[in-house]
């Protein structure tokens, strides 16, 4: 059960970098929820709704939103998949 260990914010305010504390398998980079049906993470992480991209690589993850997202549902659904998926 992986964790999110820290926030924080990017140069685009309709994105933030979460650090978890597990490396990912493999860079991906997921720009729309039907792409998203091989890797469990990200499509977990869709499902918070108002997600317009997953890129991760390494120990982090960075989620675009999409103008409409709430940071607060899409911080609860990173913090999940990581718990469920890593």
């Amino acid at each position: 059960m992986a964790e999110v260990l820290d926030i924080a914010t990017t140069p685009n305010p309709d994105a933030m970098k979460y650090t978890v504390d597990r490396h990912f398998d493999e860079m991906f980079n997921i720009v729309n929820a039907e792409d998203a049906d091989q890797n469990a993470f990200a499509k977990a992480v869709f499902t918070a709704g108002g997600v317009a991209s997953v890129f991760g690589t390494a120990n982090f993850v960075t989620i675009t939103r999409t103008p409409d997202g709430d940071w607060g549902a899409i911080e609860a659904a990173v913090r999940a998949a990581a718990a469920d998926h890593l």
